[in-house]
């Protein structure tokens, strides 16, 4: 009986120590998203999709190619709020919905969409290469632009709003583990906020719409 009281006793100890763990490293995941100071209310709010202020230090000027092959920096986009998403055009499932539901927000939001960039950022550029985005986002809303470059443009591109992206497998069909959020950067290029993936058209159109209606003609 003793022993079986010592083995209940160090299991629930080790169960233990492994939710410490796991806790800690979502909490340092965490600091590096949301900078020092973020704290739980920072991180409910981003979840929310809701403003946040300046701390988190996302965005920054970017020289990409789009998939026309024209050259885009973030001064090609100011004066319209840019909503952005990065993944690959290999990814099975997560992308291809958040395009579709980006795309089904383009549309609900009407005339207000005329004020928005939607922009798919490749996080995969050895195997995205303009041509590919082209062929790709010609399945989705045609005002979405496809921005590629080079593997070293695009680490510092998504270093900029800290993305998580990390290939796994080898040979030519290997995968991409990534974040999936959308982020909504201001007519100035600055961030305003972050939306979570899978939210619906329907309630993402209802989020930009009051935010759309308040910024100005470009």
């Amino acid at each position: 009986m003793k022993t079986d009281l010592y083995a209940s006793r160090f299991f629930r100890r080790g169960a233990l120590i492994l939710v410490i763990a796991a806790v800690a490293v979502m909490g340092a995941w965490h600091a590096g998203l949301f900078g020092e100071g973020g704290g739980a209310g920072q991180e409910a709010n981003f979840s929310r999709g809701q403003e946040v202020d300046g701390h988190a230090g996302i965005g920054g000027s970017f020289i990409l190619t789009d998939q026309n092959g024209r050259t885009v920096t973030d001064q090609t986009l100011r004066g319209r709020w840019m909503l952005v998403y990065f993944g690959y055009t290999f990814c099975p499932d997560i992308c291809p919905t958040e395009l579709q539901s980006m795309s089904a927000t383009i549309k609900a939001l009407g005339a207000l969409s005329g004020r928005l960039a939607p922009v798919f950022v490749t996080i995969d550029p050895a195997r995205d290469r303009p041509a590919e985005l082209a062929a790709y986002l010609a399945h989705f809303d045609p005002t979405i632009i496809g921005l590629t470059g080079t593997e070293a443009q695009i680490s510092t591109f998504a270093r900029k709003y800290h993305v998580y992206y990390a290939r796994k497998g080898e040979g030519k069909d290997y995968s991409m583990d990534h974040s999936s959020y959308l982020y909504l950067m201001r007519p100035d290029g600055s961030f305003d906020r972050l939306f979570p993936g899978g939210m619906s058209p329907n309630d993402l159109a209802a989020a930009l719409r009051p935010i759309l209606s308040e910024a100005p003609h470009s």
